[in-house]
């Protein structure tokens, strides 16, 4: 993986329209994005189809990325993912949702390869996810596993949407100090 300042360097120069430097940019940062939208859109065609409209947005949005608000590649997770979230919620949207595939969605929230996921550990996250109520639970599962959004979660929950976004930032608030406090 390159490091801040030529991935910043080459954001710069996708910025000013250098076709080439986008070229670069994808050589050097495409195995790790890949990796991040299969975790989320789990069909590999699909997620070929997303990683080339990432490199679309990235195209067209390197000139909002802003150095001094940080690091270049979360910048970078921030497309892949949003725009993997999308393909999900428009796949349900046309198919339903899917119910229990029996898959282990832990599984895919932790990357073996991904050195900034070293901290968490499956069985800290399993028993950290197990102290959160189950309806909270199942909530962030949702949202962050399988892309659904405040207003989907809400119909599912039969709750308002700002109910589901109190439970979600509690949960999550709750997990990162129980993942702090094993860590």
């Amino acid at each position: 993986m390159a490091d801040d300042a030529t991935l910043r360097r080459l954001l710069a120069g996708i910025a000013r329209g250098e076709a080439n430097r986008l070229a670069e940019l994808y050589d050097l940062t495409s195995p790790k994005l890949y990796g991040l939208i299969l975790r989320i859109q789990r069909d590999r065609g699909l997620a070929e189809d997303v990683l080339q409209d990432v490199y679309m947005r990235i195209w067209q949005a390197a000139g909002s990325y802003k150095p001094e608000a940080g690091p270049p590649l979360p910048w970078l997770c921030t497309v892949a993912r949003n725009r993997a979230i999308d393909s999900v919620r428009r796949k349900v949207e046309h198919q339903g949702p899917e119910l229990d595939t029996g898959e282990d969605w832990v599984a895919r929230l932790i990357d073996p390869h991904d050195g900034a996921a070293d901290f968490m550990d499956r069985s800290a996250l399993l028993a950290c996810l197990g102290r959160l109520d189950p309806k909270h639970r199942d909530c962030v599962v949702l949202a962050y596993c399988e892309g659904q959004s405040r207003e989907d979660l809400a119909r599912h929950f039969d709750r308002p949407v700002n109910t589901i976004k109190t439970w979600l930032h509690r949960s999550l608030a709750g997990l990162k100090s129980c993942l702090e406090a094993v860590s």
